[in-house]
């Protein structure tokens, strides 16, 4: 048994600041092999202060955590806590001048870094070392086979930031630094990001627009923020058709994603053959979701999930890993967390 920390404070009521997580090292999903699905947190994810009434906040993981807990089959899930990622990983994306202005902006106490959307404060940084950290432990998890996918309920998120620019409430991409790292530390080749956030993620498509080893596939509200992400966007050079973005106008539902899921996105995967399956889970797309006005059930992530559960199962043994994004209810960015992890762990 290992235990987790939880901040005392969710939505306004009281929860015990450590719970017991007792997990099984074997479980079953559906009928299929016997998996393990980690489950990485940190409670100084929260020392991450983005000021007060900025959307992306503690609450976020808090609330989440809340849910979690108290469905049954959460216990289960290998709970793994990441340890700070080596600057060398993070410079796999990352200009060494930016990593190192991000870490004077937040030892020096500022309140925000680059644009105003994007508030830090003293700890930041060190809980963007942890953020990135937790996906490479996913990673090695993984790859020794102590888990077989994993979930990520990390921040600051990470798909918006550029080589040299932090944006959108990210510092450090996240889920970029995961497959650099997949590939360099590990030996894959062809990674797959599925990118679900209701944004476009600008910095992961930037990060490989030229590199055919990855391919690069978002669905996004369009026109929106940050303004990229157009149909015509496919990579450039070598990376040339391996970026799909499929923009989604404002107000779509579960079958209009569904339609794009069943003739583009999932033709696409099949013919890359990806060896691993990374999700940038934004859960933001929700129509309950305060930020943005696509209008997808909770339910529809699940079937995201299942899609993506599928794909890996043919082609990368089973191997997915995702990392939180965006999802800004906090109503509704448990749920479906829950939902996506129910899928992930085969108690969907």
């Amino acid at each position: 048994m290992i235990r987790l920390k939880i901040h005392p404070r969710v939505l306004g009521t009281q929860c015990p600041p450590i719970y017991p997580i007792a997990f099984h090292s074997k479980m079953s999903h559906n009928c299929l092999e016997a998996m393990v699905t980690g489950f990485i947190y940190d409670p100084k994810y929260l020392e991450h202060n983005t000021g007060e009434g900025h959307p992306e906040c503690p609450e976020r993981l808090t609330a989440t955590l809340e849910y979690l807990i108290k469905l049954p089959w959460f216990k289960f899930l290998k709970q793994l806590r990441p340890k700070a990622c080596d600057i060398r990983w993070i410079e796999a994306v990352h200009d060494t001048p930016y990593i190192k202005c991000v870490e004077a902006a937040c030892r020096e106490g500022k309140h925000m870094l680059g644009t105003s959307d994007v508030g830090i404060s003293a700890q930041s940084f060190d809980a963007g070392l942890l953020a990135a950290g937790g996906a490479l432990e996913l990673a090695d998890q993984m790859m020794r086979e102590d888990i077989q996918n994993g979930f990520g309920l990390i921040r600051p998120p990470g798909h918006h930031a550029e080589r040299s620019a932090a944006m959108g409430f990210c510092l450090f991409n996240n889920v970029a630094i995961l497959a650099k790292y997949l590939q360099k530390k590990h030996g894959l080749d062809k990674i797959l990001i599925l990118d679900w956030d209701v944004h476009h993620g600008n910095g992961t498509q930037h990060t490989f627009y030229e590199d055919p080893s990855v391919l690069y596939i978002s669905l996004h509200q369009y026109p929106f923020y940050p303004g990229t992400g157009a149909a015509s966007e496919a990579g450039a050079g070598a990376g040339l058709g391996a970026t799909l973005n499929c923009p989604m106008t404002a107000g779509s539902q579960d079958k209009d994603y569904e339609k794009t899921f069943m003739k583009e996105i999932l033709p696409k995967i099949r013919q890359f053959k990806p060896e691993t399956v990374l999700i940038s889970a934004g859960f933001d797309a929700h129509v309950k979701d305060p930020l943005a006005s696509i209008c997808l059930s909770t339910e529809f992530f699940g079937w995201m999930s299942e899609r993506m559960m599928e794909i890996a199962s043919q082609f990368s043994g089973g191997r997915v890993l995702s990392l939180l994004e965006g999802g800004y209810s906090l109503e509704a960015l448990p749920r479906c967390v829950a939902k996506h992890l129910a899928v992930l762990s085969g108690h969907d």
